[in-house]
């Protein structure tokens, strides 16, 4: 097994439970590691054998861009999207942090980690 990285993925999107944050929006990070088999890319240089980290961007942000209220809904989302487009994937971490977060006060950011298979058991 393998491990295929992305780390501080940032957007600007629309996440919260009040309304504000869906309007003014806010700022993201996500970091994301996987674990899957890659020993067909390392012996072939071929990209079909492996994560793409285009593909995987681009299903990251398309998920990005629709409102949803929970970090921890959002994260699990993204989790079930890559397990779709890899389905050969047999772990996940992903971290989602939501940058100064509306919570009365000073707070550099609120997040979630999301571990597959752990937190699916």
């Amino acid at each position: 097994m393998g491990k295929v990285s992305l780390e501080g993925i940032e957007f600007h999107a629309y996440h919260g439970a009040y309304p504000e944050e869906s309007i003014l929006g806010n700022r993201f990070t996500l970091d994301l590691e996987l674990e899957t088999n890659f020993r067909q890319a390392m012996l072939h240089d071929d990209l079909s054998a492996t994560v793409d980290y285009s593909k995987l961007y681009k299903l990251i942000k398309a998920r990005m861009d629709v409102k949803v209220k929970l970090l921890e809904h959002l994260g699990h989302m993204i989790v079930t999207d890559i397990l779709e487009a890899y389905p050969k994937t047999t772990k996940i971490r992903l971290t989602l942090k939501k940058h100064h977060p509306a919570l009365g006060g000073l707070v550099s950011f609120s997040s979630v980690q999301i571990q597959y298979p752990e937190d699916y058991a």
